[in-house]
């Protein structure tokens, strides 16, 4: 706990709070961090500290965006202030004459090591300069490149030789047809056939000689090099095991409270979960180190917000100004321990959106059925909401055989989808889609204009594993996703456009849309990428397949409804 006096880090609003309900008028919840709507309170915190930032942080810099965090508090005598945070390992607090940012601390300071900590990182800052000395040996460099060198040799004299031996095989075979029908006496024809076969066998013998050949040279140039990175592979392990070991010591030293005074460190909160270890960063968001403060100075928590501030990140979308949930990943299990004893907002998520909404059926036979889902209902039963298309067409069709599922919408995205109702046509559908013979259009409405009417986005997607079920834009890792657009109608302020999914990606539209190097835009209404709404303005508009029994094709439009 810092020695630092409580009020270095809360701060009194400036702005005129008077007309906002205080916490003697709030239901008296604290903030679901997981998915929310910022309290009066919490903006009007978080624009105080954005005008603040405006000067130490400007989004014309190059310095990469952060999350920031702020969160309103109540004082032993029952003043009302705010503590900010930034997320990450740091401590940057600025100040001048006119501005002041005074953030509250990391919960473990890593510039007061103990000297358990001091000595393995010095043993690790030693390897890391082995490593670097070994590394630039000028042999490695040579070795590794004569390697690379001898291995494309050995490829193409190989290719080239059986090429070689295709063809002479190919005209022993046109002499053993001649030999057939020729009119040569019986030792003329033994002593063809006999060379024939020998030449055969010289072929065979020659391969292997010249793959024993360069097996040698590989081998010996691949020794050599192995000689020289050993010792680097053998001290890189090492440093992964220290690194290991001192990351553990790190976490333990992470000793997360709640209201109720218990205290637990991170090793202890994972260990129940599905990953069991603590991944990197965890703690050092803006929401625990929040909480942390709060608890440690008897401070209230009344209600919280985060928001990025500045430049976009390459993979996650990240708009500025834009206030985000906490992350899934790193924030969940111990957001659970540090609220534990405090009454929280019911999570939004539990409830059913889709209750009351009815199911449309566009289309339907003994085969195949096309519904009309509206937007809020799920396409397969999810660990909370049960109600989804599968469960009410499972209902409605009890004679149904199979999987039903053949494809899925997002549960906020409404339109056309279609179910197989026995196991032949499942079959039948799921291959049209993995021979891309299905055609879908979607219809969306993004919050704001282009400069072009159409185009194509490749950007490949993967999950975002610390904050699911956000995905990202990875490049190394990611699936291809492709996605072409057409330009359909304007207002303003929005743009509608058709979306054609070339593949089928989680999320792949809304990324598509939302990422700079997409469309850069958000539709409306996506509260994992955008600004919530009402709901997502992403409708599945057109449908069009082959029957999998009748082989007709099928085609399917319904309107948007937004």
């Amino acid at each position: 706990m810092s020695n630092t006096s409580i009020s270095t880090y809360l701060s009194t609003f400036v702005s005129d709070i008077s007309h906002y309900s205080l916490p003697d008028s709030l239901p008296g919840k604290f903030t679901y961090p997981f998915c929310y709507q910022a309290h009066p309170l919490a903006l009007t915190a978080s624009e105080e500290l954005q005008q603040k930032l405006e000067k130490f942080h400007p989004v014309e810099s190059e310095q990469q965006g952060r999350m920031y965090g702020v969160l309103i508090v109540k004082d032993t005598q029952g003043s009302l202030g705010y503590l900010a945070a930034i997320s990450g390992n740091a401590n940057e607090n600025m100040a001048d004459d006119n501005y002041s940012i005074n953030f509250v601390p990391t919960i473990h300071q890593a510039y007061n090591q103990s000297e358990f900590e001091k000595q393995q990182q010095v043993e690790i800052n030693d390897i890391n300069k082995k490593i670097n000395l070994l590394a630039a040996n000028p042999e490695i460099d040579k070795l590794t490149a004569l390697l690379k060198t001898e291995v494309a040799k050995s490829v193409q004299e190989i290719q080239c030789l059986q090429q070689q031996m295709r063809d002479n095989k190919k005209a022993r075979k046109d002499q053993r047809t001649w030999l057939s029908t020729a009119a040569l006496s019986e030792d003329e024809h033994r002593d063809i056939s006999i060379a024939l076969s020998r030449a055969s066998v010289t072929d065979k013998k020659a391969l292997q000689a010249l793959k024993l050949h360069h097996q040698t040279n590989i081998s010996l140039t691949s020794n050599n090099l192995q000689q020289l990175t050993d010792e680097i592979e053998s001290l890189k392990k090492l440093r992964k095991k220290l690194s290991a070991k001192l990351q553990k010591h790190f976490f333990k030293q992470y000793k997360m409270l709640n209201s109720k005074g218990e205290r637990k460190d991170l090793t202890k909160i994972f260990s129940d979960t599905i990953v069991q270890k603590p991944p990197a960063g965890s703690g050092d968001c803006a929401a625990p180190k929040l909480l942390q403060y709060a608890f440690e100075h008897k401070l209230t928590p009344l209600c919280m917000a985060e928001f990025w501030w500045g430049k976009q990140p390459k993979s996650e979308i990240r708009k500025h100004k834009h206030f985000y949930p906490a992350c899934q990943g790193k924030c969940q299990p111990i957001l659970g321990h540090m609220l534990a004893g405090m009454e929280v907002d019911k999570n939004p998520l539990l409830d059913n959106p889709a209750k009351g909404k009815d199911l449309e059926i566009v289309f339907q036979d003994e085969h195949v059925v096309v519904v009309n889902k509206p937007a809020g209902l799920l396409s397969v039963p999810g660990k909370s909401i049960k109600d989804s298309v599968y469960t009410r067409i499972k209902t409605q069709f009890p004679q149904a055989t199979g999987g039903l599922i053949v494809h899925r919408l997002d549960m906020a995205t409404s339109g056309l989808l279609m179910l197989a109702l026995n196991e032949r046509a499942h079959k039948h559908l799921q291959q049209q889609f993995m021979n891309k013979e299905v055609s879908k259009r979607y219809v969306a409405t993004i919050e704001g204009k282009l400069e072009k009417t159409s185009g194509e986005i490749c950007l490949p997607l993967r999950g975002d594993f610390d904050d699911r079920p956000k995905q990202m834009v990875c490049h190394e890792h990611g699936k291809y996703a492709e996605t072409h657009w057409q330009l359909i109608e304007e207002t303003e302020n929005t743009s509608k456009l058709f979306l054609y999914p070339i593949t089928g990606r989680t999320h792949q539209l809304r990324m598509h849309c939302a990422h700079p190097d997409g469309l850069n835009i958000a539709i409306m209404g996506d509260g994992l990428y955008g600004n919530s709404a009402d709901r997502l303005h992403l409708h599945a508009q057109r449908l069009s397949f082959k029957h999998p029994i009748t082989k007709e094709l099928l085609t399917f439009e319904i309107a948007e409804s937004f």
